[in-house]
């Protein structure tokens, strides 16, 4: 008896299990236009700065937790449309996030408004491909130490 009920309970979590995982749906499907760079073909543009405009537009804090490229123009996908007249249209364009997701619908939009997009990058996926991640870290506020230089001096 107990273990026909243990039993019953165990069939009835799998069965929740996998209507939830149903009514989730699929995985989101990228439908984006920009092409995703290899690292070859990136590393290829990065030869050639004075070319090449950068668009990270993850957040700050994943900017910092897992790294970025040395040189970079910084603008969160939400705030991108309105940040435009600013961005220059004389270069190459490739828009950068985590896994190329957000990136792609970053260079859809700059290359609807007219922008030299010439692809997308993750860059969790470039530094897997064995590409370099610059390790960036905040600068505390004038007068203030960040926490390695207070841990430095104790």
């Amino acid at each position: 008896m107990r273990l026909s009920h243990s039993l019953s309970v165990v069939l009835l979590s799998l069965a929740a299990s996998v209507a939830v995982a149903q009514s989730s749906g699929p995985a989101q499907k990228d439908e984006s236009k920009t092409p995703v760079l290899t690292r070859a073909q990136f590393d290829q543009l990065l030869a050639k700065p004075d070319q090449l405009l950068i668009v990270d537009i993850r957040r700050p804090d994943e900017v910092t937790a897992i790294g970025g490229l040395p040189v970079y123009l910084s603008v969160q996908l939400s705030d991108l449309e309105k940040s435009t007249a600013w961005i220059p249209k004389d270069r190459k364009i490739v828009t950068v996030s985590n896994h190329a997701g957000r990136a792609g619908r970053a260079g859809d939009l700059l290359a609807s408004k007219g922008f030299n997009v010439v692809g997308r990058v993750g860059v969790q996926n470039y530094e897997q491909e064995g590409g370099k991640l610059t390790k960036i870290s905040p600068k505390a506020p004038a007068g203030q130490k960040n926490n390695a230089q207070a841990a430095a001096q104790h």
